[in-house]
């Protein structure tokens, strides 16, 4: 069989399943929290004169012009921040650069799936430490074993909306013997960032995406910021053109619109409100999130059903099941005309 000829490994995992993504028209999409709402509108300026430019050469390697730009942004040196093809990409570096053939790579349960999937493409090791009750995390998060070398903990974290707080992750990276990974996908909707910590403890790393709060989850980029002595290490895993001339221009102009972001961050934390408020009316248990989503559970409607019944009706949300957890709907915030529908037509399927 050909199947044979790839590594045990790989013809062992399961593999990563991104939600669904329709390439038919009619769907209302609230399935893998995308931004409801353009971009910039300095983005498309700033691609147009990148295509002006032509595409006939390589890209720059390390993505200068948008390093400098979001340096200043964020209040580091270029040479703390390292690009990627969209977060997934940091993180795929990350596992590479830090965790071995047998080691050991530690995430939080429930949470991002991908993160176990990078451990099994490298041959490494996953230990999931369940969060407790309250979504906190257990003090065994922070423990000590052998071939420990890489820690993820998505900060909200996915699929719950929830965050761990700063002096929690500080104490965490003093305490492990490896790096801690903060993973701040949706980091723009939270009330605080972890991002000036990393100056505090080498072993904190932050990544970041733009595909939530840039609205730029087409596009394909992301971050990581990092003490200059780590940077200087990934670099060696990365791709050698990771980031295209396009997604570099387009990120570079949308980190530098502040003012747009401010401006979207505000209309979708206003939705979300309108969303968990409206999910708790239909006697779901939502927990306060710092995401563009929200996770839902009934205390004794199956919600699995409910996902299917929307789907039928062109609405699409993630319906996830943990074993060990439990099972729940993880709604995005969409438009507040997406989000009237969405509760419109569960509150007509319950009644």
């Amino acid at each position: 069989m050909t199947s044979n000829y790839f590594r045990a490994e790989i013809r062992a995992m399961a593999g990563y399943v991104p939600g669904e993504q329709p390439q038919t028209s009619g769907f209302l999409k609230l399935n893998t929290n995308e931004n409801p709402y353009p971009p910039s509108p300095a983005v498309a300026a700033a691609v147009e004169e990148a295509l002006r430019r032509g595409l006939q050469k390589y890209p720059d390697p390390v993505a200068g012009a948008f390093r400098r730009q979001a340096a200043e942004v964020l209040g580091v040196e270029p040479d703390w921040i390292l690009c990627g093809n969209g977060s997934d990409d940091i993180l795929t570096i990350a596992t590479r650069a830090f965790v071995g053939q047998g080691q050991m790579l530690r995430l939080p349960y429930p949470s991002y799936i991908l993160y176990k999937s990078l451990a099994q493409i490298q041959g490494a090791r996953s230990e999931e430490v369940h969060f407790q009750s309250d979504w906190s995390l257990p003090p065994a998060f922070a423990k000590s074993v052998e071939d420990l070398r890489l820690v993820f903990l998505p900060n909200p974290n996915s699929p719950s909306g929830t965050i761990v707080s700063r002096d929690v992750i500080l104490a965490l990276a003093e305490e492990l013997p490896c790096p801690l990974l903060v993973d701040e996908a949706y980091g723009d909707f939270a009330e605080f960032n972890c991002i000036d910590l990393v100056a505090k403890n080498e072993k904190i790393l932050v990544s970041r995406s733009f595909s939530k709060s840039y609205a730029l989850a087409g596009l394909r980029f992301g971050f990581v910021v990092a003490q200059p002595h780590m940077i200087a290490q990934l670099v060696k895993v990365k791709d050698s053109y990771n980031c295209d001339a396009l997604s570099i221009a387009a990120a570079t102009a949308a980190i530098a619109d502040q003012t747009w972001l401010a401006e979207n961050r505000g209309r979708i934390l206003a939705t979300r409100k309108r969303l968990t408020e409206g999910m708790r009316h239909l006697g779901f248990e939502v927990v306060d999130s710092h995401a563009n989503f929200t996770w839902n559970v009934h205390p004794s409607q199956p919600v699995k059903p409910l996902y299917e019944r929307l789907k039928q009706q062109s609405v699409l949300v993630r319906y996830m099941d943990y074993a060990g957890w439990g099972d729940g709907l993880r709604i995005s915030v969409g438009t507040d005309e997406d989000v009237q529908t969405c509760l419109n037509r569960l509150e007509a399927i319950l009644s």
